[in-house]
């Protein structure tokens, strides 16, 4: 649920949970043995108030430390146990930025693409999301069916091929030819819906439910025979939340039921069974009633392949849940877990410098991979300078703004943020424990499959903090610097 944007409280005030959101009931696997010794260490670093932004900032070489002393901060970085599998990270491709996008010159956009999606000149997207049928991110509302077209004769993504299919298209050419994609729906059509509205929530009319799970499959398939696979989908974009934007209200019953009776068994059916299938797709702070009753029922369960989240639980005042989060990974451990939207709400161009934008970020990634999510997507990869296009007034920041008047692109330093995570930990990568001794230093950690080890480590306080990086025995000296963001990585 989007709505006004909360100011996070300093790190300094809040107690630390990185290390306990370690911790799963799941055992970890024992990887082999490993040792830093001989090994170097680069250092990439984002700082306010320094031009840093995901610059080489230096190299570190370990020295042998067997046992630091209470009084010397440390970062314990430990290599041989793993947790879960990153799948991705990245962002979504809404209609809102496939517009902006189009309004840019075509240097613009070269830029944009290689920015996001090269993981040399760029910060290395690897997943992307989508929507099916309008959002609030669209210039308007729309579907892609003739009303009361019960067999979905009319079924027609024309009025995506203007904008937002060249620009998937793009995306993926630039990521290599290869973008997992997934998709969701804001709402059914109206005529489908007790309120007969788009808007509103409302709720999905039992004797259309057959109709609704046959929509997914011919929107997928369609998607794919134009050229971009889809790797999933979830239910429905966020399921509690009655919004004056495309919505659709689904209980934690409701939801079981639409999986196992009738979009579970329509997906297997069309020959989409090994689509990930994402249940719940909404705030951690009813995460984790929605997965045990979706999960608990085994004719649910086969056909979900995670649980979906978003950030919004500070709506309500509080802060966020990670611990939730947590709750599901500890006790379905097998299901994935993917954290599938965020963006920091009313938007002001005043503000695309706030630093306090990046820390938000860093702060929710750090927490969700510690928790045992799998793969991380930001909101709109890009908006214009207004915060949208977006037809009902609710305009958020992007990690990049399209001055569409300028024709140039404004980095806010949520962007950079992002990459110390998707730049150097990348798809396969298996998270391993990073434990810090002191909470001004939050810390996460990942084993790529080139067995390099990327370590991240954010600060939110006033003061540079002086602190080793362990492994094994060997310690590497280093500071942080104030409200900063570094990435270690060992080879």
């Amino acid at each position: 649920m989007r709505t006004p944007f909360l100011p996070m409280l300093m790190l300094a005030t809040l107690p630390f949970t990185g290390a306990l959101a370690q911790k799963s009931t799941k055992p970890a696997t024992k990887a082999p043995a490993y040792s830093a010794v001989g090994k170097k260490v680069q250092v990439f670093t984002t700082a306010a108030n320094t031009t840093h932004r995901l610059a080489a900032t230096g190299e570190l070489r370990f020295q042998e430390l067997r046992q630091p002393l209470e009084t010397q901060p440390t970062v314990f970085v430990d290599p041989t146990h793993t947790f879960q599998t990153l799948v991705g990270i990245g962002g979504a491709l809404t209609d809102a930025a496939a517009e902006t996008f189009a309004k840019l010159p075509k240097a613009a956009q070269q830029e944009f693409m290689q920015a996001y999606y090269s993981p040399t000149a760029g910060i290395g997207y690897t997943l992307a999301r989508t929507h099916i049928n309008s959002c609030d991110f669209s210039s308007g509302m729309y579907t892609y069916v003739a009303d009361n077209d019960q067999e979905l004769k009319t079924f027609s993504v024309k009025h995506d091929e203007q904008y937002r299919i060249p620009f998937i298209k793009q995306a993926i050419a630039a990521a290599g030819g290869k973008l997992p994609l997934y998709v969701s729906p804001w709402t059914p059509p109206a005529w489908m819906k007790d309120n007969n509205d788009l808007q509103h929530g409302g709720k999905l009319r039992p004797e259309f439910r057959q109709a609704w799970a046959n929509y997914y499959v011919k929107f997928i398939k369609e998607y794919e025979r134009q050229g971009m696979p889809i790797w999933g989908l979830s239910v429905q974009n966020e399921a509690m939340a009655n919004q004056r934007w495309e919505s659709c209200l689904y209980t934690a019953e409701e939801e079981r039921d639409f999986i196992k009776e009738y979009l579970g068994p329509t997906l297997k059916k069309g020959g989409l069974g090994d689509r990930k299938l994402i249940a719940w797709d909404h705030n951690r702070d009813q995460v984790y009633q929605r997965a045990s009753t979706i999960l608990d029922d085994p004719e649910a369960a086969k056909y979900v392949w995670g649980i979906g989240y978003h950030w919004y639980e500070n709506w309500t005042g509080s802060d966020m849940l990670f611990g939730n989060v947590k709750r599901v990974h500890d006790t379905y451990p097998d299901k994935q877990l993917i954290f599938t939207e965020g963006c920091i709400e009313k938007f002001s161009l005043d503000r695309v410098s706030d630093w306090k934008l990046g820390e938000v970020y860093g702060r929710s990634m750090i927490e969700d991979f510690n928790a045992g999510t799998a793969a991380w997507t930001d909101w709109n990869i890009l908006l214009d300078e207004t915060g949208g296009p977006n037809h009902a007034q609710n305009f958020c920041f992007a990690p990049i703004i399209g001055d569409t008047r300028s024709g140039k692109l404004l980095y806010t330093n949520i962007y950079y943020y992002i990459g110390h995570f998707s730049k150097f930990i990348r798809p396969g990568a298996k998270r391993i424990i990073s434990s810090s001794t002191r909470d001004v230093l939050q810390t996460t950690a990942f084993r790529n499959t080139d067995g390099s080890v990327a370590v991240v480590v954010m600060n939110t306080s006033d003061k540079p903090m002086d602190f080793l990086l362990w492994l094994k025995g060997q310690a590497a000296s280093t500071t942080s610097l104030p409200h900063s963001i570094s990435t270690f990585v060992v080879n």
